[in-house]
């Protein structure tokens, strides 16, 4: 991978995109197998797909942002992008099962727990960073003597 390709994956939009086609192209299978009547999936197979693509970004996002030159930046930017990437992973899901988020059962509520450890693991990384940037400027020299 050069130099350019390491950006790109840096940047949470490019992030959501591969994220979303991923997700998109598993749907699309999904449905042309129902259409196609080789295997039936589960009327809730996009929300699943839907909801696990949701939490990979999390994690990715979260892993990524360790290499952000401002937290800050890298945070606002996460945030747009992941409602962003929830609204259209959630009009996908609705389009290829016909069942609003409302009517899919504990999705609905699987999204909220997304949601919320986005905001956790992205605040937990951020914090190790914090930590490990400290004990980098700390000397240590040799350990405190106890009396």
């Amino acid at each position: 991978m050069t130099e350019s390709d390491l950006k790109k994956i840096d940047n949470p939009i490019a992030q959501a995109v591969v994220i979303l086609s991923g997700a998109l192209t598993l749907m699309i299978f999904g449905w042309l197998l129902t259409v196609t009547r080789i295997y039936p999936v589960e009327p809730l197979f996009a929300w699943s797909i839907a909801t696990a693509f949701m939490l990979l970004f999390a994690i990715l996002n979260s892993l990524m942002s360790l290499r952000a030159d401002s937290f800050a930046k890298y945070w606002g930017r996460s945030m747009y992008t992941y409602i962003g990437l929830a609204l259209c992973t959630n009009l996908a899901a609705w389009l290829f099962s016909g069942i609003p988020l409302r009517e899919a059962g504990t999705y609905r509520w699987i999204y909220i727990v997304v949601s919320i450890g986005f905001l956790v693991f992205l605040s937990m990384v951020n914090f190790m960073k914090k930590i490990v940037q400290f004990a980098e400027r700390e000397e240590w020299n040799q350990p405190r003597k106890r009396r």
